[in-house]
């Protein structure tokens, strides 16, 4: 049974928001915005504190409402550093919908663009983390949803102020732990602040306790004070900013442009290197499935993949033309399918009606065949993505060139051609090359996967997957595919189309039809990489400073990547990760790699 994560909300005869489970106000109807003002922001020190920054990172426990963040994203578009970048994380554990939101929050006029900016990113309340962007203020908000100890201990980043807003001391301790202040501790930057409206001894002694000067300030409204604490800053004469890397990224596939993208959100133009150019391995078919791997037993696969078909889905609603459709069905393939994909819809990690089990008849319904029964994935999409590489590639610089290999070179790295000649030198380098990764990186432990599709135009159907899928490409139909394990030649077969008719014709036979009738089509071949446990290589390079791996992500790429590219890029800038630290493990490159060492430069690789 799914543990009840509700606030119970209640509304007050004057309009304010209150939790029914904590007997507390989210806030005051009449003065919450000052009091965020004079509690928060100015208790934090803001604006002042991030003067002249490049980044700065806030942390809060107790979201309620967003209203602190609104309040902080409008002092930030208005007073914030020229091209500074905020990232917020923010923690709760019994989140309100959105309509409960925008109901508490319509209180504040003039917070409104912040406002509806939150509410327009305002994500299902599963647990985990959920990452919103925020490109009108030049911020991004990452929202863990669960218990505050569970988030601080799976957040990467460091904070250079937090707001401790959850409910009182009193009555919801758990907020207030020894656990939790270690939790804030270990997450603070050097100077870190600390703003409260509770002055409750155990607070002030726990914060005192872990190195933080605390005072007393004047309180607002009824409270007679409030709390400021603060760490010790950097010592005079060093920086808190190390200068931005140089970045290289090889590959211009789904994966390379979702690492441009990433890198680009954190103020980092990028080099992209590709033997090609873009979409000329795996990712240049005319449309794609973005469908989460499915696992009924393994609850951190269902995490994951929710949590990167969430954010893949956000992304790619931003890029015009590239949604063709909403909504997979993933058909029965054996008897067992159906009580799989019951606990599958079942899964904490999926939002709620996201995942619906259809018997037979309601499947033929819906598809205009017979199918059986199935799994219908309401936020899978079908994809186009030369939209996408355009888009995201626009915020990197491409180079044409083979990577033959890789070699140290100082602190930095260089990127060499079949002739030995230096293609350029970066501080970092993102190997995303598909399965050319394997020759720039052999250790990883890839294997090639060969696959065949064909499509044809004017022939459409919804998006269907089974052991071959059917994706409607905007103007037709693609189908197939072959799966030929240890493959990696390209050239296109005509039995292999015979193969994806076939396929085709044995599930949809009303589909196969309409294809026939359609004539002639066209077909393509393409190898993708994938690891022994089928998970994705995202992460740092073994033994190696400065070179990282995002690859390995056999046919869930266009799923994965967006969310996994952010991972990478954090972890190359020093940044915060969207990813909780233990699905992080289940991605990390050292799992999979063979030894810690680096091939020699070898004669080609596939860019």
């Amino acid at each position: 049974m799914t543990e009840d994560r509700s606030p119970r909300l209640i509304w007050t005869e004057d309009g304010a928001p209150r939790s029914g489970r904590f007997d507390d106000v989210y806030f005051s109807r009449e003065d919450g915005l000052a009091e965020t003002r004079a509690v928060f922001l100015a208790g934090c020190g803001l604006p002042e504190a991030w003067a002249g920054r490049r980044r700065f990172t806030v942390a809060e426990l107790g979201f309620g409402t967003g209203l602190n963040i609104a309040a902080l994203l409008e002092l930030w578009r208005r007073e914030g550093p020229a091209g500074g970048r905020l990232h917020v994380f923010s923690v709760e554990g019994f989140p309100l919908d959105r309509e409960e939101a925008a109901r508490a929050l319509s209180a504040w006029p003039a917070l409104g663009e912040a406002a509806e900016a939150l509410l327009s990113a305002w994500p299902a309340p599963t647990p985990g983390f959920h990452r919103l962007d925020l490109p009108g203020f030049n911020a991004v908000v990452d929202l863990a949803v669960g218990e505050v100890e569970w988030a601080l201990a799976q957040w990467t980043g460091r904070a250079d102020a937090w707001f401790l807003d959850g409910f009182a001391p009193s009555t919801n301790p758990a907020m207030w732990s020894d656990a939790v202040m270690d939790g804030i501790a270990a997450r603070s930057a050097p100077g870190s602040r600390v703003a409260t409206f509770t002055v409750a001894g155990s607070v002030r002694r726990a914060l005192a306790g872990r190195g933080f000067e605390v005072a007393k300030r004047p309180g607002h409204g009824r409270k007679r004070e409030r709390l400021e604490a603060w760490l010790p800053a950097i010592a005079d004469g060093a920086s808190g900013e190390a200068a931005s890397p140089s970045v290289a990224i090889v590959g211009a596939g789904i994966a390379g442009a979702s690492l441009a993208r990433a890198f680009a959100g954190s103020g980092v133009r990028a080099r992209v290197v590709e033997a090609d150019r873009p979409g000329a391995g795996a990712s240049g078919f005319p449309a794609s499935l973005v469908t989460p791997r499915l696992d009924a037993g393994d609850e951190g696969i269902a995490a994951l993949f929710a949590q990167a078909l969430e954010r893949a889905r956000a992304l790619y609603a931003a890029v015009p033309g590239a949604i063709v459709a909403e909504g997979v069905f993933q058909l029965e393939q054996q008897p067992r399918d159906a009580a799989r994909f019951g606990k599958i819809a079942a899964q904490s990690a999926w939002p709620a009606g996201s995942m619906a089990v259809f018997e037979a008849g309601a499947a033929a319904e819906q598809l205009g065949e017979a199918v059986g029964g199935g799994l219908f994935m309401a936020q899978a999409l079908a994809l186009r993505a030369a939209p996408v590489l355009e888009r995201w590639l626009e915020d990197a610089d491409l180079i044409i060139a083979g990577v033959a290999g890789l070699e140290p070179h100082g602190d930095r790295w260089r990127l060499v051609d079949g002739a030995g000649g230096t293609i350029l030198e970066a501080d970092i380098v993102v190997i995303a090359a598909g399965w050319g990764t394997a020759g720039l990186w052999p250790e990883g432990a890839l294997s090639p996967v060969r696959g065949q599709a064909d499509w044809v135009e004017g022939v459409e159907t919804s998006p269907i997957a089974w052991g071959g899928y059917a994706v409607p490409t905007g103007g037709g139909l693609l189908f197939g595919a072959t799966h030929d394990r240890g493959e990696v030649s390209t050239e296109v077969r005509p039995g292999d189309s015979a193969r994806n008719r076939a396929v085709l014709a044995g599930r949809l036979p009303e589909l196969a039809a309409r294809v026939e009738a359609a004539g002639q089509g066209q077909a393509r071949a393409a190898v993708r990489a994938t690891t022994p446990d089928r998970m994705p290589l995202a992460g740092a390079v073994p033994g190696r400073p400065g070179l990282f791996v995002l690859g390995g992500l056999g046919s869930r790429g266009f799923c994965a990547a967006p969310l996994l590219a952010e991972h990478v890029s954090a972890l190359a800038l020093g940044g915060a990760s969207p990813l909780p630290l233990d699905l992080a493990a289940r991605v990390d490159p050292s799992r999979s790699s063979k030894a810690a060492g680096l091939a020699q430069p070898i004669d080609k690789a596939d860019g």
